[in-house]
């Protein structure tokens, strides 16, 4: 399940993006700008992207049943694999492909001031929306730093939108430089190089968010600080002589599936083992309450080195 600011920050940059898009399509097709119509289909993908997201999110929350008893949370990464893929081939290539093909026909922009205006207004309705995700994120990236925070991240709800408004803010800012320059130097080229460097821009973004999915999509582990507080509450228990083996998987942002081998001290009966299994499941789901699933296996350490190497207990 995605977290409420999550879901907020979604929306925020969903509206915003639907209302740019309009203005910069119109604003393309009145002034012949190619930067200004690679923003335009920037900002309809982007608001398709984050519509994809919403749907993800929502069959995210979809309860467990028999056919998936785990749950449906990782249909968020699914989705967000496929906004990675979209911003690449949409985005990217019809950006790459207008410029490249007003270098081959270079036409002067008319009424260059229509697309300042419509850049800047544009400038600041993705500002508000990048804003947003960006508080979301630093409310949740603690004492990491951003790079390593993103890298981090199970919600790509949130830093797909965060590095998409990113992007867009850098676009924003090519398009009115190359269409400024494209004006004041005679030089019409520019204004589709503008449109080209968006598109390597959305491509690199693209590349980024679809690498970070993809891990997330074919399994991740927990956070290490979350592994390492597993640890330290299985150390507290009396009954454990051995801590054998720590899985973690994240089922979706705040979905932790955790499975445990551990070795019980000898002579305990199965009674203390039953005790002991019960209040270290509940340590670690109060201490970690993103851990929804616990299986504890008792196993001696030696069986356990045995199966390890793929041979039986002997």
């Amino acid at each position: 399940m995605a977290a409420k600011g999550s879901r907020t920050a979604v929306i925020a940059a969903l509206a915003g993006n639907g209302l740019i898009a309009v203005t910069k399509f119109a604003a393309a097709a009145f002034t012949g700008s190619s930067a200004m119509f690679s923003e335009a289909v920037h900002s309809l993908v982007d608001t398709g992207n984050q519509g994809l997201l919403l749907y993800g999110m929502k069959r995210a929350d979809k309860p467990a049943d028999p056919s998936h008893p785990f749950g449906y949370g990782r249909e968020l990464y699914f989705w967000a694999f496929v906004v990675a893929i979209m911003l690449f081939a949409t985005g990217a290539g019809v950006s790459v492909y207008e410029g490249v093909s007003k270098l081959s026909n270079p036409h002067p922009v008319t009424d260059a001031s229509i697309n300042y205006i419509v850049l800047g207004l544009a400038i600041v309705f993705e500002g508000g929306s990048w804003f947003v995700a960006f508080r979301e994120f630093q409310r949740r990236k603690g004492s990491l730093g951003y790079f390593r925070a993103l890298q981090l991240s199970k919600d790509p709800s949130l830093f797909t939108v965060l590095m998409e408004d990113s992007a867009a803010m850098l676009g924003l800012i090519i398009a009115l430089v190359g269409i400024y320059l494209a004006e004041a130097l005679a030089m019409p080229e520019l204004d589709a190089v503008a449109s080209i460097l968006i598109g390597v821009v959305l491509a690199l973004v693209a590349a980024f968010l679809a690498y970070e999915t993809k891990a997330l999509l074919i399994g991740e582990a927990a956070a290490p600080e979350v592994i390492a507080g597993v640890r330290r509450a299985i150390a507290q228990e009396r009954g454990i002589a051995q801590i054998n083996e720590i899985l973690t998987m994240h089922m979706g942002p705040q979905d932790v599936l955790l499975n445990l081998s551990v070795d019980f001290r000898s002579g305990l009966s199965s009674d203390h083992v039953e005790e002991a299994i019960s209040s270290l499941e509940k340590k670690i789901k109060i201490e970690f309450p993103e851990i929804t699933r616990v299986f504890i296996e008792a196993q001696a350490l030696k069986a356990h080195r045995h199966a390890a190497r793929g041979a039986g207990p002997g």
